[in-house]
This record gives C-alpha cells, sequence and structure tokens, in this order.
C-alpha cells in the first residue's frame, strides 16, 4: 500500500484528500505545514507529497528544497491561479507537477497513480512488500516497527508476533489454539487465557478505545481477527 502525504494549513482540505485516498487503497500522513512535513518524512517516508505552496512556519518551495536533499518522491504542489511565480520557483527547486485548486478528486487520483507508476518504472524508491496494514496499524516486517496513525508503538515480541499473525490475513478468524500454536511454537493445551491476556494487552496499545476496538476483534467462540 502507497504512503501519501498531504501538506496543507487548510483542515477542510486535509480532511477531503483523506477521506478521498483511503477510500481509494492509499495510506494517508497528514502534515499542517512545511515544517511538520520535512519531520514527517524523516520519520515515516512517504511514496508521493501532496504539497501546498503558502503555509505558516514553513512553506511548500522550503520544504521541497529540503525533502529533495535526500528524496527523490514525486512531490505535487496544490496551488491557487495566483500563485504562478511561487508554482515556477517549487518546481525549479524540484517539485514534478501542480494541481490547481480547486481541484477535482477524480483528478488528484489520477495524477497520484500516474506519478506514482511512472517513479516504480524508473526505479525510484522499493516496494514494501513486507509491510501489512490495517486502518491506521501499520506492521513493517524487516525493521520490526508498529506505528499507529503514524505513531511508534512498542510491542513486546509476543504481542509483535500476534498482531503480525493476524495482520497478514485480515478478516480471517484465528482461534486461540492456533494463535498459541504459530506464536508461542507449542502445543495448545488449554492456553485460552495466555492468549487472552496478550490481545488485550495488544487492544490497549493499537486501539483508540479498547473497550470498543475497530480493528483487533473477538468472533465469540470463534477467536481473534484483524478487521480494515
Amino acid at each position: 500500500m502507497n504512503r501519501i502525504m498531504i501538506v496543507d494549513d487548510d483542515r477542510d482540505i486535509l480532511a477531503a484528500l483523506e477521506i478521498y485516498l483511503t477510500t481509494s487503497g492509499y495510506q494517508v500522513i497528514r502534515a499542517e505545514n512545511g515544517r511538520e512535513a520535512v519531520r514527517r518524512m524523516e520519520e515515516e517516508p512517504a511514496d508521493l507529497i501532496l504539497m501546498d505552496v503558502m503555509m505558516p512556519q514553513m512553506d511548500g518551495i522550503a520544504a521541497t528544497r529540503i525533502i529533495r536533499e535526500k528524496s527523490n518522491v514525486p512531490i505535487l504542489f496544490l496551488t491557487a491561479k495566483s500563485e504562478d511565480v511561487d508554482l515556477i520557483h517549487g518546481l525549479n527547486v524540484g517539485a514534478d507537477d501542480y494541481i490547481t485548486k480547486p481541484f477535482k478528486p477524480m483528478e488528484v487520483l489520477a495524477r497520484i497513480r500516474s506519478h506514482l507508476r511512472r517513479f516504480t518504472q524508473l526505479g525510484g524508491q522499493p516496494r514494501r512488500d513486507n509491510v501489512l496494514t490495517v486502518g491506521p496499524v501499520q506492521l513493517e516486517d524487516e525493521s520490526k516497527r508498529v506505528t499507529v496513525d503514524g505513531e511508534p508503538v512498542n510491542l513486546t515480541p509476543l504481542e509483535y508476533n500476534i498482531l503480525r499473525l493476524l495482520m497478514s490475513r485480515p478478516g480471517q478468524v484465528y482461534s486461540s489454539a492456533q494463535i498459541y500454536e504459530q506464536v508461542w511454537n507449542d502445543p495448545f493445551l488449554g492456553s485460552e487465557n495466555t492468549v487472552a491476556v496478550h490481545i488485550r494487552h495488544l487492544r490497549e496499545k493499537i486501539e483508540i478505545d479498547p473497550a470498543h476496538p475497530r480493528y483487533l476483534k473477538v468472533v465469540w467462540g470463534l477467536g481473534y481477527k484483524m478487521e480494515q
């Protein structure tokens, strides 16, 4: 799943773009100014950036210049028609394209797909086939890193392995016996409580409301599953 960073100080635009992109299968990283975008790219690199030009603290042009020192991901400016001079400057410092406000959702999606396809064909950043994503939860198996809404979560090895198992097949129900035998690598001898305790701890770390989980769910009498 490709990660798209949207950078804009208008929260309505951020919210609208997030809806368009998540429903189209992308993971979204949000930032409200250029300074935050630079920081987020250090912590959680995106595959493509939608960058507003005029923002407080650090504008899109300055942010693009800094990001280009370390990354060649596609950067598309979100620009008003009155910002033509800034747009030309931005393209000169490394932006790949621009989309004029107000924009149409289908145009944004078409541009994103086009640039991601071209970037991949030209040998850009490698695809992260070892990355599992369910809702806001992302697991990077190579680095053993788990984030929720971009924020890192510290898991024990057992919690990590349970989560990886469940995220490997979203929607599939795993019984306590299946979880125990695959994670503990021991025969299941009535260890339901052991599994339940680790599931509870895992929920406390990845769910906003562990008492009413949205993603790590119990299927009564059958087991547990990760639900998209």
